[in-house]
């Protein structure tokens, strides 16, 4: 249904939705650096995984919270949550990469980060690619800027993820507590694969 939905849709508004997208991003990506604590150093696995699931815990909260306020003031603050869950999803990663001992300000960390956001909301398909590329991470050659990110499958795949449970987030009365599981869920399932993937890169050395 949601790629007969894409094939119906203007190439122009693919184009414009895929721009917006990347420039909502990448100035994400650039903020979050700012306000993330300094990698975790000499911890091990375990007190790793501690942290992780306390930063979890902190931000699914947020994102109830933030769900369920823009769920609560109809389409139009519905709509605000699209950028609001973002910066907090993204800030989630980022902080999660300094837990497993990672500096999200080098580049391929960031490339890293937009690979375990992707890994978790996308269909099976793209997934599976994703998951290719992340293994062997750290012994992989890297590129040095987004010339070749593929921005239009980064924001179609995750559109694609969200769309129905974010449109019942608009819907009157029950929005508001809908907004709140949902976008809990939504970051449940983020730090669970984020937890994954840097278990694997810490397996693999």
């Amino acid at each position: 249904m949601q790629g007969r939905i894409n094939r119906l849709i203007p190439e122009k508004v693919h184009a414009t939705v895929t721009t917006v997208i990347e420039g909502m991003t990448r100035t994400i990506l650039t903020g979050a650096d700012l306000t993330t604590a300094p990698a975790l150093i000499g911890a091990s696995l375990a007190e790793r995984d501690r942290r992780a699931l306390a930063a979890i815990s902190s931000y699914r909260a947020t994102a109830a919270v933030e769900g369920g306020v823009t769920g609560a003031g109809g389409f139009w603050m519905a709509l605000a949550d699209f950028p609001a869950l973002l910066v907090i999803k993204i800030k989630l990663l980022f902080d999660l990469s300094a837990v497993y001992g990672h500096e999200a300000d080098h580049f391929e960390e960031r490339l890293f980060i937009l690979g375990l956001f992707q890994l978790a909301f996308s269909g099976a398909e793209h997934r599976a690619a994703v998951f290719h590329e992340l293994e062997g991470w750290s012994a992989r050659q890297h590129p040095a800027d987004f010339e070749h990110f593929d921005w239009r499958a980064f924001q179609q795949q995750y559109r694609d993820y969200i769309d129905l449970a974010k449109l019942a987030q608009m819907i009157p009365v029950v929005g508001a507590p809908i907004g709140a599981i949902v976008n809990w869920r939504l970051l449940e399932r983020l730090g669970e694969t984020a937890m994954n993937g840097y278990r694997m890169r810490w397996l693999e050395g």
